[in-house]
């Protein structure tokens, strides 16, 4: 092999995006230059594929020598990054490669790790399976995956649990990051998933970003809005509880005490109201007014259930209400200036100025997130800039999948494909396509994510099988789940492609194809699907999860539930699955379009895709007016009541700073990919706790200095970072959570939304010690 020369490389790659000069100013748009590595001389092959990390969906091209996956760029014919990618997309086909990838299964023997085949392993999991269903019961047994799942994956995971053993212990983590966006829509719009797309960008004046660090988070979208301030007027909030580097590009930010975004908002909207900034005739055709419970707990208590209740409501209430939310009256309970909430309230309405509001796991990872859910929209819906192009309330997704597989195929314990289990209608559609009894699939949800590892501490769930996610990592209070885990009687399957901490609770490890090793589909955070074809040949015996669980379930007596053949069970599987999305409000792309394009939004219609729901312009599913929001029976949206309430923990003497977590930049979640990427991990290569630097001086701490954490839960110890990427404000400090060997989950609290079910990872309370 010839080596080449950065720029012989760089042009032999890409033509120059349309984004470069956006580029240029973001620090995380940087090119792979591991890649130049041991590159082969002469033509690759080049396949499209969307990128493996974060919700965004980029698209990719994967350039392929040999049998080997040895470049990535970004496809120029993917209307989402444009050719664009970041610096995990640049980098994601090295992730492969570790050393330590898993090859063979293993299961324990006498507190061991012994090598096995995968057959044995196979017929070892379907005899665990139907012994502890026989011993028991069928909700003795339970699978957790991810939104890291494939479409496919999800489908048959379903499919098994619920049309096969007839079960509803079925869960994804998505529960943990985007449940609340999911109850969100339910509650306003009747249906799920955002109304508008990534083109909202090229035509909003204002992008009000709350709680979401996107410079990081979704650092391709980012640049998107940074070239257009290049070329426009463009205006960006960044509306939060730390300083980062979104900050540090908005035009202002604006920062406020956790937990307060649902006073703010609520400000936002006694301001639209109060100065007559409302568009009277949308809200008249089209909105209504509801209030539901209150004071409605935090799910702290083990087998705590919660269902709301809407009350229809009048204008005048509602305007009633509000009152108490003056700028003036919240000032003091925010920490954010009347004078910049009437800024904020200035943005939304003005007429003359299209807004898109962005958001993540600051509003979804709350003990109140679907009421800020409910209250972003509230302000899109008193301003009617929902719908058209560059008005869009838009809720961002943490993972490749965490729409499609999750919000779309239904995988957690409450969903079926297309509705849930608690509606007759669903049910019996599900059992036709299914070819089963419709008394199989149970109609009543059981255990979602935190009361599902509750459930296995307790020994109401006795085997688990845990694909795709890594969950000793990513539970809060997880020293009490971990425990559980391990207790004698339970039985723990875990699919996966590297050694992890929940690898290592395993019964059984199965070894897992990764993304392009087998084919699938994902869906991003804009209701588009994405196609990826098998390139390479997985390591060892690794199988796709997919497989992985029809083996299982054929095993166990369910053939007929599973009638495909493996060369072409992905087409078979999306040809049923589309079954369940039939019609305007949400067709999908037959498996033909999605192997030719880099990716198609639904619903699609009449060869189509539809880029702006619920407004008669654009979507073939309006029948009625102009607008309709055809999730509510009436077809009018719900503007909703919802007061701030505290959370379950605030700092206090004995433990006096808030603790906040999240990610960065350079690591996808867990960091069991990105950390075996030499240059990733280089940049990153452990954990830290920033802290403001009055509270450090206070302290006596630098960077670099050993610090204990201590919460009610736990203890860590990890160094510190002072003015380094990010700044708490005084009393806040921040951990990352990629970092296995640094656990912060063993401090968090397992408080949750009572409605999304959703944990609150960014407020509890800790004590900061110099160690």
């Amino acid at each position: 092999m010839r080596p080449l020369d950065r720029r012989t490389f760089l042009k032999y790659l890409a033509k120059a995006s349309a984004l470069s000069a956006a580029a240029s100013m973001f620090p995380g748009i940087i090119f792979a230059e591991e890649q130049l590595k041991n590159l082969p001389d002469g033509p690759m092959d080049w396949v499209k594929s969307p990128c493996r990390f974060c919700g965004v969906g980029c698209g990719l091209l994967i350039g392929l020598s040999e049998g080997k996956a040895v470049a990535v760029k970004g496809d120029p014919n993917s209307t989402v990054n444009k050719g664009l990618c970041c610096v995990k997309g640049y980098h994601s086909v090295l992730a492969l490669y570790g050393k330590d990838r898993l090859r063979k299964p293993l299961v324990k023997k006498d507190g061991r790790f012994v090598e096995t085949t995968m057959k044995e392993a196979l017929d070892l999991i379907a005899s665990k399976m139907q012994e502890t269903i026989k011993e028991h019961g069928k909700d003795s047994v339970a699978i957790y995956g991810s939104g890291q799942w494939t479409i496919p994956d999800g489908y048959v995971a379903s499919k098994f649990m619920k049309g096969g053993i007839g079960s509803n212990n079925l869960e994804a983590n998505a529960r943990l990051c985007m449940a609340s966006a999911v109850t969100g829509f339910m509650s306003s719009f009747g249906m799920d998933e955002p109304m508008g797309c990534y083109d909202d960008i090229d035509h909003a004046n204002v992008f009000v970003l709350w709680g979401n660090n996107m410079a990081e988070m979704h650092p391709v979208l980012f640049s998107r809005i940074l070239d257009n301030r290049l070329k426009r007027d463009v205006k960006i909030i960044d509306l939060a509880t730390r300083t980062t580097r979104t900050s540090a590009a908005a035009d202002r930010s604006i920062l406020f005490r956790p937990q307060t975004d649902l006073a703010i908002a609520n400000a936002i909207c006694y301001e639209i109201i109060n100065n007559d900034w409302i568009n009277a005739s949308f809200i008249e055709k089209h909105c209504t007014f509801r209030k539901g419970k209150t004071n409605i707990g935090y799910g702290l208590e083990d087998g705590f259930n919660f269902n709301d209740e809407a009350q229809p409501i009048s204008f005048d209430e509602y305007f009633d209400f509000l009152k108490d939310y003056k700028p003036e009256n919240v000032e003091a309970l925010t920490g954010v200036p009347a004078k910049d909430i009437k800024y904020l309230a200035s943005l939304y309405g003005d007429p003359n100025k299209k807004v898109m509001s962005l958001w993540c796991m600051g509003p979804n990872q709350h003990t109140r997130g679907t009421w800020i859910n409910n209250l972003i929209y509230n302000i899109h819906l008193l301003t009617g800039k929902i719908s058209t192009p560059g008005n869009s309330p838009f809720s961002l997704t943490g993972q490749p999948s965490a729409c499609g597989t999750v919000r779309e195929v239904g995988t957690l314990t409450h969903k079926l494909p297309h509705g849930v289990v608690t509606n007759e209608e669903d049910r019996k559609m599900a059992a036709k396509i299914w070819k089963v009894p419709v008394e199989r699939i149970p109609a009543k949800p059981s255990f979602h994510t935190v009361e599902m590892f509750r459930a296995l501490d307790r020994g109401d769930i006795r085997f688990m099988w845990i694909q795709v996610t890594n969950p000793m990592v990513t539970m809060p209070k997880l020293n009490r789940y971990r425990e559980g885990s391990q207790k004698t009687g339970r039985f723990v399957v875990v699919s996966d492609v590297y050694p992890t901490p929940t690898t290592e609770i395993a019964d059984v490890i199965l070894p897992s194809a990764m993304w392009i090793e087998r084919e699938g589909m994902y869906g991003n955070s804009e209701r588009r699907t994405q196609h990826f074809q098998k390139m390479l040949q997985p390591p060892g015996e690794a199988m796709s999860d997919t497989w992985q669980l029809i083996e299982v379930a054929r095993r166990m007596g369910f053939e007929e539930l599973f009638p495909w053949k493996e060369e072409d069970h992905i087409r078979e599987i999306w040809k049923e699955y589309s079954l369940f999305h039939a019609g305007k409000k949400h067709a999908m792309a037959p498996y033909e379009v999605l192997k030719e394009e880099p990716g198609v939004q639904w619903p699609y219609v009449n060869g189509k895709s539809t880029k702006w729901r619920f407004n008669a312009e654009y979507d073939p599913a309006v029948t009625k007016g102009k607008f309709e929001f055809y999730g509510k029976p009436d077809g009018k949206a719900w503007i909703w009541m919802r007061p701030y309430e505290a959370p379950p923990e605030i700092p206090d003497k004995e433990y006096p700073f808030w603790l906040n977590t999240g990610r960065v930049l350079e690591h996808w979640h867990t960091g069991s990919m990105t950390r075996r990427v030499s240059v990733l991990h280089r940049a990153v290569p452990h954990s830290y706790v920033e802290l403001h630097p009055d509270d450090a001086k206070a302290l006596n701490i630098r960077t670099g200095d050993k610090v204990r954490l201590v919460s009610r839960r736990g203890k860590i110890v990890l160094p510190a970072a002072v003015n380094e990427r990010g700044q708490p404000t005084p009393g806040q400090v921040f951990v990352p959570f990629f970092d296995e060997s640094m656990l912060i989950n063993e401090l968090t609290l397992d408080a949750f939304c009572p409605i999304s079910k959703q944990p609150d990872y960014k407020k509890c309370a800790v004590r900061v010690e110099k160690a």
